[in-house]
């Protein structure tokens, strides 16, 4: 007789219970032509799967990966509405009022070094 290992099964992964307001909102994000083309993709995972669509089917229809589809459920799941809208990150540094840069040059910097000479030249 063969050794069975015991199979781990996860649960299905599907999206929260939706109201209507809810899933109104979805529907005018999808329905709309304006906007993020990221955010559009993620309401409508998230508008299949309140309507009992498996992760697999999702993932064929939206043309990704079930794993990025179950990333976008849980996600919703436990942030809601913002996680939806993408949130980039980078560009141009942050520019300093004229008020921070007044201060920034009051206090030394612990990290940059004394502008003293140790050993003054010609000694």
């Amino acid at each position: 007789m063969r050794d069975r290992h015991p199979v781990l099964v996860t649960e299905r992964v599907r999206v929260r219970q939706i109201d209507e307001d809810e899933g109104r909102r979805l529907l005018r994000i999808i329905r709309r032509g304006t906007g993020s083309v990221v955010t559009w993709r993620r309401a409508q995972v998230v508008l299949l799967s309140a309507q009992g669509m498996p992760v697999a089917k999702i993932a064929e229809v939206s043309f990704t990966s079930v794993d990025r589809v179950r990333d976008v459920i849980h996600n919703f799941n436990t942030d809601g509405f913002d996680s939806l809208y993408p949130k980039y990150k980078g560009g141009r540094p942050k520019t300093f009022t004229l008020p921070e840069r007044r201060e920034s040059r009051r206090s030394p910097s612990p990290s940059r070094p004394s502008t003293t000479c140790r050993f003054p030249p010609g000694a």
